[in-house]
């Protein structure tokens, strides 16, 4: 297990798809330690393959220190599928690890409902809401290549612009590690 540095804003495989695994081995285990170690290091609550470099389409999440999510257990979820998304939305400020110190009022539905397999390769299906559902959303956003700003207005966007190009140029204070890009 190792703390990896995370890619952020301009690092090229954040806008890539992720790639489905095939297969759960010792080389994917030991990508998904390093995802909750750099997420915890991080203090995060979630954390997708591609922000640690990795092109496997998996993310993990970890709840736990949210209040009111204590007995939360750490899920991975591997070759996730939304099947189901509530019509009511909800806006509500975001962060990201690839975006230090930014964070933007994102809307996204309220309910959901994802499919993905678990490290023993078994299916699983899990219904989502409040928090635990954006968080899931947000992760799934991040195998699909997108980000933050592309789930705000043009308004906001534009505001965003000076503080992802400070990001983009590692020009930002952090206290975990980043690429260097």
């Amino acid at each position: 297990m190792a703390i990896v540095p995370i890619t952020v804003y301009g690092d090229k495989i954040l806008r890539q798809k992720a790639k489905p695994v095939s297969a759960v081995d010792d080389s994917l285990i030991e990508k998904i330690k390093n995802m909750l170690d750099t997420m915890r290091n991080a203090n995060g609550v979630g954390i997708a393959a591609n922000q640690l470099g990795y092109r496997e389409s998996v993310f993990v999440i970890d709840l736990k220190g949210v209040e009111g999510y204590e007995k939360f257990k750490p899920v991975i979820m591997i070759n996730p599928k939304i099947v189901n998304e509530s019509d009511e939305l909800v806006k509500l400020e975001e962060g990201c690890l690839s975006l230090p110190n930014l964070r933007a009022e994102v809307e996204r539905p309220a309910q959901i409902k994802i499919r993905y397999l678990d490290t023993d390769e078994k299916e699983n299906e899990l219904d989502a809401d409040e928090f635990f559902a954006r968080v899931i959303l947000h992760e799934y956003d991040h195998l699909l290549g997108k980000m933050i700003p592309d789930r705000v207005d043009e308004d906001l966007k534009n505001k965003l612009k000076q503080e992802l190009t400070r990001i983009m140029y590692r020009d930002i204070e952090i206290d975990y590690p980043i690429t260097e890009g």
